[in-house]
């Protein structure tokens, strides 16, 4: 078998050493084959007698069973922990962090045998700090913590509550150190393991109301801190306007890519159960076709998963079975449906759809997501390397503990019951590309240079947008570059806007009230309902008020 770089650099690393393990890198790369080979070669040096590979959803057992019978390694993925012994035709068993947490003194003792020496693998070990999980590093230490070797495998070795994972080396900033890292941002450069990703940003609007408050009204994009979560929930509420028009979008553009890509799939990610099932209902209905739904209480979701992925069915709808892990490579399409806005959820989702489908894949994936800035933030930064990530990661707890410590501790106020009235259909606002936004009167403009230069018809419009910037802008090689256009009022004012709303967070910042607050007395000095209603006179004082404010706080 032919090796990539960093598969023979880890290797080499991993079996001229006896310390704990791991392996960074992006889906696709091929983390499981790096893993087995391992174990192979350590079997083949008689170092070993057993490998337990342990992952974090059942789906994966059989995955991983059939990728090490390939490899010669025999690997039980039906064990189950009233089993008490592996039958001993196997050479390990392959089970789920939660069976190693209902029972860490029975892995302990069929791992840690000195006289039959063990491989652990970690399969995605971030899993073991997950907050909602904690027992589970606990029990993985009392289970393996004095196995012979252990190999942790994972794409996103970080974690935004700051949880350290067991068996992991930390710096001092208290940042994971890998032993051998090829994330997305280093195989993109390469071309060869991992496809371009677009984001097409979905905004609209989103009507609710706080229990027995007055109802309100917000666009995606204009979401802040206290309201961003119920104008999400909001927007992905099947009953509304929105989540059914992305859903509209995503079809088309994914029929578009099977043009060129006849087995090209699309996965919408959902909040729950309940949601993922009205958006199949959604998609049948818009489709005429079948949409396959894939959740955790299902006992034949993995099957469904399975039969999805050999098939050329246009959709799947899964809650989180599809998040990491689940290889479906003929993915080009995804509906980022979740209310799930953390960015180790976010990476692990996009991994799903970057895959190479060997080196004539020329296809750029497409991920929609809803137009509020956090997510378009992640999405920005995508291509960033895992250490970039990392250290943003730690400036990030290292601010928030300073603004925790400089604050007056006020009293946490309680949640606030969300009554979703309804929401607009989604208007796209803009798509993301290499950290680049392209507006759809660009990306259509582009559509249509490629159609002319014979293209693919699938061919993502802001990739060959990016090209004419590059190129600087001309429709034509060679051709003398536009003079630049006039702003209009409607540019202007949008721009005045913008400004306006980064004066409002930065003066909420100050005062600790919400955007909708300031907003509305500034509705009340200057005699207008609402900002949209401004006129270009009205927009200059509110600016002028918001300095006056700012500078009296």
């Amino acid at each position: 078998m032919k090796l990539r770089k960093w598969q023979e650099d880890g290797l080499r690393k991993f079996l001229g050493t006896q310390a704990d393990f791991l392996a960074v890198a992006t889906p696709g790369a091929g983390k499981t084959t790096f893993a087995l080979l391992a174990a192979k070669s350590m079997i083949d040096r008689s170092e070993i007698t057993n490998v337990f590979v342990i992952v974090p959803t059942g789906h994966l057992r059989g995955q991983w069973a059939r990728a090490a019978a390939r490899e010669g390694i025999k690997l039980d993925s039906e064990f189950v922990n009233r089993s008490q012994e592996k039958a001993k035709d196997y050479d390990g068993i392959v089970a789920t962090y939660q069976s190693v947490a209902a029972n860490p003194l029975l892995w302990r003792k069929l791992a840690c045998d000195p006289r039959r020496p063990s491989l652990i693998i970690f399969d995605e070990i971030h899993h073991a700090g997950d907050a909602e999980h904690l027992a589970w590093g606990a029990a993985l230490s009392e289970a393996f913590g004095s196995a012979h070797r252990r190999l942790s495998l994972s794409g996103t070795p970080f974690r935004s509550d700051g949880r350290p994972i067991p068996f992991l080396t930390y710096d001092a900033m208290r940042r994971v150190v890998p032993d051998i890292n090829y994330d997305y941002g280093m195989a993109l450069q390469d071309q060869e393991v991992v496809r371009p990703v677009a984001f097409p940003a979905m905004d609209g609007e989103a009507r609710w109301r706080f229990a027995s408050e007055h109802s309100m009204t917000q666009k995606l994009s204009e979401a802040d801190a206290t309201t961003i979560a119920a104008a999400l929930k909001t927007a992905l509420d099947p009953g509304g306007q929105w989540i059914p028009s992305v859903l509209h979008r995503a079809h088309e553009e994914l029929n578009l890519m099977r043009q060129d890509k006849p087995d090209c799939g699309g996965l919408v990610v959902a909040t729950d159960q309940a949601s993922a099932h009205a958006y199949a209902d959604i998609l049948r209905r818009q489709t005429g076709e079948a949409v396959k739904v894939a959740v955790s209480d299902d006992p034949a979701a993995s099957k469904i998963i399975e039969e999805y992925a050999k098939s050329d069915t246009r959709w799947i709808v899964a809650v989180q079975m599809v998040s990491e892990g689940v290889d479906i490579p003929r993915l080009g399409v995804i509906v980022y449906a979740t209310r799930i806005r953390t960015e180790m959820f976010f990476r692990q989702v996009v991994g799903r759809c970057v895959r190479k489908q060997g080196d004539e894949d020329e296809m750029c994936a497409r991920v929609f997501i809803p137009s509020i800035a956090q997510l378009l933030s992640i999405a920005a930064g995508i291509e960033r390397t895992v250490d970039a990530v990392l250290a943003d990661e730690e400036s990030k707890v290292r601010r928030d503990t300073a603004e925790e410590d400089e604050s007056d501790s006020p009293t946490p106020t309680l949640p606030r019951t969300t009554e979703v009235l309804g929401s607009s259909a989604a208007a796209h606002a803009f798509t993301i590309n290499s950290g680049e936004a392209f507006e759809e009167s660009e990306l259509l403009h582009a559509r249509r240079l490629g159609q002319q230069a014979g293209l693919p018809v699938g061919t993502e419009p802001s990739a060959i947008a990016r090209l004419l910037r590059l190129s600087g802008g001309s429709a034509q090689p060679g051709a003398a570059p536009e003079p630049p256009m006039q702003q209009t009022l409607s540019e202007r004012k949008k721009e005045l806007r913008e400004l306006i709303a980064r004066k409002v967070g930065r003066l909420s910042r100050l005062t600790r009230k919400p955007h909708s607050h300031i907003h509305a007395e500034l509705n009340r000095e200057c005699q207008e309902k609402k900002i949209d209603q401004a006129t270009l006179e009205t927009l200059e004082k509110r600016l002028l008020i918001l300095d006056k404010w700012t500078q009296n706080t």
